[in-house]
């Protein structure tokens, strides 16, 4: 079953996304000294008030609505998945990512309910869709003609560095310690690892995602297109 996901955070936030420190920008009137605008992207309450989201410049005192459908209308088309069978704390962290790279979505697969603390607030603005399971995940990589890449350290795994990644692609991450389960291993069209040369066993699993949305976003994306 895929079912959007569309709870607010778990964690308040206090009162900005970063905390008790004042950040962004004050009300309107105060920081330009200039009536308001008038374009329908802004939000009234934020040009009152004043902006201390967790945005960039170019959204600044933008409704959510007009941010989230100006993102859709340049995203990239690969997405991420990561499995939450364990309850996995680097969910935050990977949603963050997946955000900051413009991934079409973000796929939770297990349980429904994640920590979304390290998200920084940012699942407002990134696409998340639930599956209870594989099955869902697999059904909606075949109906969306994605190819799917597990991104795993094992036995016969691709090196990342020397892989060509899909552009429309399923980027898949198993839970912290144990890794990309079999059944999301069998998914997997392809497997790819990441070069290690300590001795650790693995990397953490947020990290590791946002090594693999880099190496798409270096073989696929317009980068005269970033902030």
């Amino acid at each position: 079953m895929n079912e959007p996901v569309t709870e607010v955070s778990e964690q308040a936030a206090g009162p900005t996304e970063w905390g008790e420190h004042p950040h962004g920008l004050g009300p309107w009137a105060l920081e330009y000294g200039e009536p308001l605008p008038t374009d329908p992207r802004y939000d009234p309450e934020l040009l009152a008030e004043g902006d201390r989201r967790n945005v960039v410049d170019a959204y600044r005192y933008w409704s959510r609505e007009a941010i989230v459908a100006d993102i859709d209308a340049r995203r990239h088309p690969f997405h991420v998945a990561i499995e939450n069978f364990g309850h996995d704390a680097n969910i935050g962290t990977v949603v963050r990512t997946a955000n900051a790279f413009a991934a079409a979505a973000v796929h939770i697969v297990g349980r429904r309910r994640w920590n979304r603390r390290g998200a920084m607030v940012t699942d407002r603005y990134q696409h998340l869709i639930h599956h209870s399971d594989l099955t869902g995940l697999r059904a909606f990589a075949a109906e969306a003609g994605l190819s799917v890449v597990a991104v795993d350290n094992v036995p016969g795994a691709v090196p990342l560095e020397t892989a060509e990644l899909p552009r429309e692609c399923l980027l898949l991450f198993g839970q912290e310690g144990p890794g990309v389960s079999d059944d999301a291993k069998d998914a997997a069209a392809l497997t790819v690892s990441i070069a290690q040369f300590g001795s650790t066993r693995s990397i953490n699993a947020g990290v590791a995602a946002g090594i693999a949305m880099h190496a798409w976003i270096r073989a696929h994306a317009d980068l005269s297109r970033a902030w």
